[in-house]
């Protein structure tokens, strides 16, 4: 693949090969109805490319080795710029870096904004999302609540994230309890407590779905 589609992207440059197996689990994190095509994988319309080896200049030399997975969209996207947040996503858990318009980003950098959001069928009573709340809640705004150094906001959910696909058949109007905090591992056992109480479920600020409060760190 051109160096040039690599370096606009948007490209997950890995520091190994991924394995096949585990890049589809990953990818059907995002969208439970990924599927293979040939040697790539196809969520919605977008494709991820099939590993390819690459130059570490793709990165600026900060990986010694760089294997680069492409992401295209195909057609209409689900979330505004979900190609770009499968390749972040997907860098993230594989201990890698993310490549959009020739910009190296890395997705486990502690100072970018962002945390995991509870997404659910309809909005929540604010009375009910207080009483589950830990320690003395401080109501901010009519959707912002403080509780115990995390900031919780109800904000509509934009698009449709196919991980919240099982959620469809029944939603009235899909919407984020959006966690803000420094501790991603407190922020996630928060999120799971309240998709448990609330009939929802979490993902991570790229739309993968979320399972344990571990998947919002970085792998080790």
């Amino acid at each position: 693949m051109a160096k040039r589609r690599l370096r606009t992207g948007p490209t997950a440059a890995l520091p190994a090969r991924p394995d096949r197996a585990e890049l589809l689990r990953l990818v059907r994190l995002a969208d439970p109805g990924a599927r293979e095509d040939g040697d790539d994988i196809v969520a919605v319309d977008v494709r991820v490319h099939a590993p390819v080896e690459a130059e570490p200049d793709l990165v600026g030399g900060e990986l010694e080795q760089v294997w680069a997975c492409r992401v295209t969209a195909e057609g209409p996207l689900p979330v505004d710029f979900f190609d770009r947040h499968l390749a972040e996503g997907l860098a993230f858990r594989l201990g890698g870096l993310a490549v959009c318009r020739g910009v190296v980003d890395d997705p486990a950098d502690e100072s970018r904004p962002g945390g995991p959001a509870v997404i659910l069928p309809a909005p929540p009573a604010a009375e009910e999302l207080i009483e589950l709340l830990e320690g003395e809640v401080e109501q901010e705004e009519e959707f912002v609540f403080v509780a115990g150094g995390v900031r919780v906001l109800v904000v509509p959910e934009k698009g449709r994230p196919p991980a919240a696909g099982e959620l469809l058949p029944f939603a009235a109007e899909l919407t984020a309890v959006e966690l803000r905090g420094d501790d991603q591992a407190k922020l996630g056992t928060l999120a799971l407590a309240l998709s448990e109480a609330l009939n929802g479920l979490v993902v991570d600020r790229w739309r993968f779905r979320v399972d344990r409060p571990e998947d919002l760190l970085p792998p080790s």
